[in-house]
């Protein structure tokens, strides 16, 4: 199994802790799952222009690939503007919209206040569930008073997040043992 932490913004050391930690509870929970983190800032991503998302290359061509390559995600999402980052958007416009079929999503928003807690359900799951993803119901919000040098410093929070982490796990074992039934079902 392939977890994949994607951490949506350019520059959001928050965002990238809070994904960090999941991953971390995930391999707590099983060391011979794979995970890995991919910080879009990190990254020279270039603009979705409508090709085929095989076409591109770069670094383009590497975010795409290990995205493709994943059994599962961890989203995490800091919330600019009321919504998510335009780079995150950006990720989204560069795959195909069944890129996150029989993948499983686990979400974590990142924000200065309460009011943006509802961005995840108004535009995140809604781009998710078009792509076809399985989203994890309970996602994780994090308001920044609960960070102190970017670290999480909130038992409620490291709770939820390890929760999160092991529904992500448990959730993409089932969806992966059904796939195996159902591709079981054909014998060619």
């Amino acid at each position: 199994m392939k977890i994949l932490g994607i951490s949506g913004s350019i520059k959001s050391q928050k965002t990238i802790t809070a994904v960090e930690t999941i991953l971390q509870a995930i391999k707590n929970k099983d060391e011979s799952i794979e995970t890995e983190l991919i910080s879009l800032g990190d990254y020279n991503i270039a603009y979705s222009d409508g090709r085929d998302y095989r076409d591109y290359d770069g670094d383009t061509n590497t975010v795409i690939s290990k995205v493709m390559a994943a059994d599962a995600f961890i989203i995490g999402t800091p919330v600019y503007q009321s919504s998510i980052p335009g780079v995150l958007k950006n990720l989204f416009d560069l795959l195909p919209k069944d890129a996150f079929i029989d993948k499983v999503v686990g979400i974590v928003t990142t924000a200065g206040s309460d009011k943006h807690f509802l961005m995840v359900e108004s535009q995140l799951k809604p781009i998710l569930n078009y792509m076809k993803a399985i989203i994890v119901p309970k996602y994780v919000f994090i308001n920044e008073a609960f960070f102190l040098n970017d670290k999480i410093v909130s038992d409620d929070i490291e709770f939820r997040v390890k929760q999160l982490a092991n529904d992500t796990v448990n959730v993409t074992e089932v969806v992966q043992e059904l796939k195996k039934k159902r591709e079981e079902e054909f014998d060619f």
